[in-house]
């Protein structure tokens, strides 16, 4: 795992348990008045488990859909091809939410809250625009999940079955822990009893891919930090636990913004997108899971090569 100090600048298809109700039915005398339940069908078996899955946590209005959103279009946009992967289960709602995220983004529209007691999974495949051989695809599950269900945990608590789905199965799982700049004092605790949830899990977290993200980082008045001793500065004054924890552990951290944000009717808008941060916690993902940078320069006969062709 990479020292966090390096780092600068820097919310799919599980099946929920619905209780079907019987339909109403004019029955004929001679018929038995009696109906035959309809079995609820649910599945602990995650499909398609050979990907790179991304678990977003935070509690409600923290950011998480916004980093999100704005990481999948930096990587469409900017970074190389991003399309959904053949053969996967994504869902109605996540191809509706994926369409939402790049329609909406580029309007100044801000995500919408996600659905509690529900996993939205994105099955993508990332081709990055750098030609060497060492910089590959890869495929990404986004795992989006409501804020509200984040508390759920406190003092004890539990998940939800369809998260629980998730932290419970042998699959490769990057954690994206997020708080706001604004109530960062405020989460201090709960991201400890995650934390804590992870170890009873049995993932130890000095070998866990996980990044500490303060979001809304323009709430500071800068869309930067002067320098990496002032988020350290922030993070052990607001999240003296977590501050341990990520020393401890050595955990990445980072701060973000999506750019400037100013209220407007119906809410906040985006008037200024700024896509810098979500550059570099985008490439903090793809080198924690391949071990190479999306910009590498490529072997020596790489760089031979594209001195030709360029």
């Amino acid at each position: 795992m990479e020292n966090s100090e390096n780092l600068k600048p820097l919310s799919f298809e599980i099946e929920t348990e619905e209780a079907l109700k019987p339909l109403s039915f004019e029955f004929q005398n001679d018929l038995k008045e009696d109906f035959v339940p309809i079995a609820k069908t649910i599945s602990n078996d995650i499909k398609n488990k050979e990907s790179n899955f991304v678990f977003f946590f935070g509690t409600a209005e923290s950011g998480k859909s916004v980093i999100l959103s704005s990481m999948l279009y930096y990587l469409r946009s900017y970074a190389g091809v991003l399309r959904p992967k053949l053969g996967t289960p994504n869902s109605k709602e996540a191809n509706v939410l994926l369409s939402d995220f790049f329609e909406n983004i580029r309007l100044g529209v801000l995500p919408n809250r996600t659905t509690r007691d529900q996993v939205t999974r994105l099955d993508l495949v990332f081709e990055p625009n750098n030609k060497s051989k060492r910089v590959v695809p890869i495929d990404l599950t986004f795992l989006e999940t409501s804020g509200e269900n984040h508390n759920d945990i406190r003092r004890g608590g539990s998940y939800h079955s369809s998260i629980e789905t998730f932290l419970n199965a042998n699959i490769p799982l990057t954690f994206i822990i997020v708080t706001s700049y604004e109530s960062a004092y405020k989460d201090d605790s709960l991201i400890n009893e995650f934390l804590d949830e992870l170890e009873r899990k049995g993932k130890n977290l000095k070998s866990v891919n996980a990044i500490l993200v303060v979001s809304k980082w323009d709430k500071s008045g800068r869309m930067d930090v002067e320098s990496a001793e002032e988020l350290d500065g922030f993070i052990s004054d607001r999240l003296p636990m977590t501050a341990q924890r990520i020393d401890t552990y050595g955990l990445s951290k980072t701060y973000y913004t999506v750019g400037s944000v100013q209220n407007a009717t119906g809410g906040e808008r985006i008037n200024l997108l700024n896509l810098s941060t979500a550059e570099v916690l985008s490439k903090w993902l793809y080198r924690s899971i391949t071990g190479y940078d999306l910009d590498y320069e490529g072997t020596f006969w790489e760089r031979l090569k594209f001195s030709f062709t360029n």
